[in-house]
């Protein structure tokens, strides 16, 4: 009986074991290349995953990056050049990976992308494409600031490109066309060229999207001399940019004497990574602020100096951009929202756990003490800062447990166009936990604007709502 028991043993050993270890094996394989693989957010690098997804920080697609080897490797990555984004690991690139693609600029002039724009030159460099109708105006427009900025530093060299993503349309006659409209000065560049090639310089630089309308909203900044490049959001403020340029410019100097040799022999780029904020000045005001604007006109920063009403300053300011409502209804910000009303705007995300539902039930204690004023001459408007998750519906339901009535609307949309408006009102940033909880409160028509927290006490609020609609001094 035991010699039975033991042959049955044996057999099951036999038939199993050998299973076992190679599924061990198999999962071990199947391990080793999920780990080659890595998935990197374009616009936030510190955000990796093994698996497709999109990033925490900002919901961009995450794309298919360096190998964990490469990483670690000494040497340039070679995915640089065959469809990879630029790595922004602190680990050396190539110089020879910025592509010398020909190209053609606003004026028709054949160039050389690395050698007649990049070599040698501090230089930033965004993504657009004219037909966009969301975020590339306003990227143009801030790179635009960028450029009025840097012309008041003497001795300060920098070229600005904008590589259109959609070649095929925007020939050389229409950049100029879109060059014009936003006043590009001598030393801003605007690329298109053969399709094909221009997407082999897109993927080199990290930008290449199979749909043009989800192309990346990250600028380079780089400083060819110095072997120093690195990128950030762009639709940070202008100044943010701009400082970021001005230290890519002084990086050569030191660059050379690091390496103790002449930057320009140098045979790799360095990209660190970039943590330059783009979010608001403050999320926590301590104290009421208040801005009174001018109340006829505003001066104009076009070339024939002419001036804006401040109806027409303020509709260019705050946008139009279209929104969407919680019962799923599109609207234009500024015509739809705000033109001629007292508006109070807060910030908030529906997955909240800390201070949106206090500050959102402050607000419908608001709303009952204002009664029939809101939604004839007052709107109040609640922004989320997590618009892919805050659907109309989920804001809807969100609303409906406040008690929300008409004249109380709560915006989403497209992301893009969300960020937009909330960078204009001081509300953006890059994590949603750390959003502002500030109230804006204005009268748009006279453009007096008072910023309080929004969990100040809702007689308090109200007071100076009615202070603002009657335009007296806080």
């Amino acid at each position: 009986m035991k010699t039975k028991i033991v042959i049955i043993l044996a057999i099951f050993f036999l038939m199993v074991v050998p299973t076992a270890v190679i599924t061990v094996k198999a999962q071990k394989t199947l391990t080793n290349t999920e780990k080659t693989r890595l998935y990197v957010c374009p616009m936030h690098p510190e955000v990796t995953s093994k698996r497709q997804g999109k990033c925490s920080k900002c919901g961009m697609k995450l794309t298919v990056q360096n190998t964990k080897a490469e990483l670690n490797s000494p040497q340039p990555p070679a995915n640089l050049s065959s469809g990879g984004g630029v790595d922004n690991t602190e680990k050396a690139i190539s110089v020879q990976h910025i592509p010398d693609t020909p190209v053609f600029d606003q004026n028709g002039r054949k160039l050389r992308f690395y050698s007649d724009l990049v070599k040698g030159k501090v230089v930033a460099i965004n993504f657009i494409f004219t037909t966009c109708t969301t975020i590339c105006p306003p990227l143009t427009a801030t790179f635009r600031k960028v450029q009025q900025d840097l012309s008041k530093q003497s001795g300060r060299n920098v070229e600005l490109i904008s590589i259109s993503v959609d070649p095929t349309t925007d020939v050389p006659e229409r950049l100029k066309g879109f060059a014009e409209k936003f006043h590009a000065a001598e030393g801003w560049t605007f690329v298109t060229g053969d399709k094909q090639e221009i997407d082999g310089l897109l993927r080199a630089l990290g930008a290449l999207a199979d749909d043009k309308s989800k192309h990346t909203p990250m600028i380079l900044i780089g400083n060819d001399s110095a072997s120093y490049w690195t990128r950030t959001y762009g639709l940070a403020p202008a100044s943010n940019l701009v400082a970021m340029i001005n230290d890519a410019a002084s990086r050569k100097n030191a660059v050379a004497a690091q390496n103790g040799s002449s930057a320009e022999n140098s045979n790799a780029v360095q990209v660190p990574l970039s943590n330059t904020s783009a979010s608001s000045p403050s999320n926590m005001p301590s104290e009421r602020q208040v801005e009174r604007k001018p109340a006829v006109t505003v001066a104009s920063d076009s070339p024939n100096g002419s001036s804006k009403t401040l109806s027409e300053a303020s509709a260019s300011y705050f946008t139009n951009l279209e929104l969407v409502t919680q019962d799923n209804r599109s609207v234009r910000f500024y015509d739809d929202l705000l033109k001629d009303k007292i508006v109070l705007i807060d910030f908030i995300f529906t997955t909240c756990k800390a201070a949106c539902s206090p500050m959102t039930a402050n607000l419908a204690k608001v709303q009952r003490y204002l009664g029939d004023r809101v939604g004839k001459d007052v709107v109040m408007i609640t922004i989320s800062v997590d618009p892919e998750t805050d659907t109309p519906e989920v804001l809807k339901k969100y609303a409906e447990e406040f008690k929300a009535k008409p004249g109380w609307y709560f915006l989403t949309g497209k992301k893009e166009n969300v960020d937009w408006v909330l960078y204009k009102l001081g509300g953006y940033v890059e994590d949603k936990s750390t959003h502002s909880t500030a109230l804006l409160i204005g009268n748009v028509a006279s453009g007096q604007w008072v910023r309080l927290l929004a969990l100040t006490p809702a007689s308090e609020i109200v007071g100076v709502v009615t202070k603002v609609t009657s335009g007296s001094e806080q």
